[in-house]
Order: structure tokens, then C-alpha cells, then sequence
């Protein structure tokens, strides 16, 4: 099953040299002198990082139900529930963070829940390589996509970015079981991966906006 590395307590996730080294690489607005970041631009990072996580969640109960009761997918469906359950976790912290800021979720939700109920069904029923190169995919664009917000937000909201930082390590967990278990080896790999990826990049476009 996947294992998130444990945090060393004496490190400083944002001391991470792939965050640290994101910091000089873009252009980021600076937040008006003593108010901490823009409110809209939080209301963006909320709202995208809730709409990934419930797509995510969406698209490992999809996979599930495919695998769950079919003979030998014990160990992949348990795999599936384990990793469904950690970003169960982030949505629901972002969901509470939703609340806290008053900011309303992206209207293209139920567009997200169909596209990643079909996502995850469709890439299961091709086998389990075919599921692994998704969650392969998916994971590498949330990874870093994560990895620019948390340099954004460092020295803003240090405590957002640390959060985002434990998610982002139990996103590349999920990345690197899904290498170690043959997602390179799934059908039509390349393009799989492809499809996926601008897909995911299209949404977070949408998600921040809407």
C-alpha cells in the first residue's frame, strides 16, 4: 500500500529545495501591505484544491467498483480504498476551509463528478496498469500543481502551506506505487497519460476561475 514518507519534525517542509527553488521561478502578485493574500486570489486556491481533491475521491470509488469482488483484486482495491480515504481527508479540509472563507465551491462540480466517475470506471475496466497510469498522471499534475501553490503561499500563509505540503507528500506516494506497480506498462500508455494530464490541467484553468 502506498506510505506517505514520515515528516521529519526538525525540517521545514518549505525548505523543500523543489519549493524553494519554484519561489524565483514565477511571477507572484504581492498581497496589498498588511492584509496577508488577496482574498480573491485564496478564494482561487481554495476552490481549485477542493474541486482536485473531490475529482480525486471520485475517481478512486469509480476504480473501487470495478475492482471490488472481482477475484485476485483484493490487493489493488485495498490499495484504492487506502488512497481514497487520504484524499477523503483533504477534501474535507478543504471543505472546511470553504466555509471558513466564505468561499462557494467551482460551479463546474458536477461536470468534475461525471468526468471523474468516467475517468476512473473507464481507465479500471481497461486493468490495473491502465488504473495505476491514471492515478500516475493525475498525481504528477496535482503534485505540482501543489508544489507552485505552496512556494506562492509560504511566506504569506505559512500554515496553509505547510498543509498543502503534507498533502502534496502523500500525493507523490500515490505517484510513485502507482510507477512501482506498472503504470508505464499500461496500453497506450503514452496517450493515456497525455489525455489525462491536459485534462486535469484544463480543469484547474476552469476551477479557479468559476
Amino acid at each position: 500500500m502506498p506510505v506517505p514518507p514520515e515528516a521529519d519534525p526538525s525540517a521545514d517542509p518549505l525548505n523543500d529545495p523543489e519549493i524553494t527553488g519554484r519561489k524565483g521561478s514565477r511571477a507572484i502578485p504581492l498581497p496589498r501591505p498588511g492584509a496577508g493574500m488577496n482574498r480573491a486570489r485564496m478564494a482561487e486556491i481554495l476552490r481549485v484544491d477542493h474541486a482536485g481533491e473531490y475529482a480525486a475521491v471520485q475517481i478512486y470509488r469509480a476504480q473501487r467498483a470495478v475492482f471490488e469482488g472481482r477475484k485476485g483484486k483484493s490487493p489493488i482495491s485495498e490499495d484504492l480504498t487506502e488512497m481514497e480515504g487520504h484524499e477523503q481527508v483533504h477534501l474535507s479540509r478543504f471543505e472546511a476551509l470553504l466555509n471558513q472563507n466564505r468561499v462557494a465551491p467551482t460551479a463546474a462540480l458536477p461536470l468534475w463528478h461525471l468526468a471523474a466517475g468516467v475517468l476512473g470506471a473507464g481507465t479500471a475496466l481497461l486493468g490495473e496498469k491502465a488504473a495505476h497510469a491514471c492515478t500516475e498522471a493525475v498525481e504528477s499534475v496535482i503534485e505540482q500543481h501543489y508544489a507552485d501553490q505552496i512556494a506562492e503561499l509560504a511566506d504569506r500563509e505559512p500554515e496553509l502551506a505547510r498543509e498543502l505540503a503534507q498533502f502534496r507528500a502523500e500525493e507523490m506516494a500515490h505517484h510513485d506505487h502507482a510507477v512501482e506497480h506498472g503504470s508505464r506498462d499500461a496500453p497506450g500508455y503514452r496517450l493515456l497519460s497525455s489525455v489525462i494530464k491536459a485534462g486535469c490541467r484544463a480543469a484547474i484553468k476552469v476551477s479557479e476561475r468559476i
